[in-house]
């Protein structure tokens, strides 16, 4: 438990910044399971117009120091892979 002033500010601090965090990975998650969605259907400007959508959030993601930059770039790597190969 804190003690100190100080530590309890920053536990207080800690709550806020986890909040904001959690929302922002469920966030960005659901933009993922968007993508994920249209790819499954089949449907390529479906899955292409999400993706569109999905890259801000995901990169903001990393600004925002939620995500790892490698990860984001990835996750937007695999995925635009997946929407390329609906094409085929």
């Amino acid at each position: 438990m804190a003690n100190t002033p100080q530590s309890k500010k920053r536990a207080r601090q800690n709550e806020r910044r986890q909040a904001v965090n959690k929302a922002r990975r469920s966030r960005i998650r659901t933009f993922l399971r968007k993508v994920e969605e249209a790819i499954a259907s089949g449907n390529r400007e479906l899955a292409t117009a999400a993706l569109r959508a999905a890259q801000p959030e995901l990169f903001r993601g990393v600004t925002k120091g939620v995500l790892h930059k490698n990860t984001a770039a990835r996750k937007m790597s695999r995925l635009a892979q997946r929407v390329k190969a609906l094409e085929a």
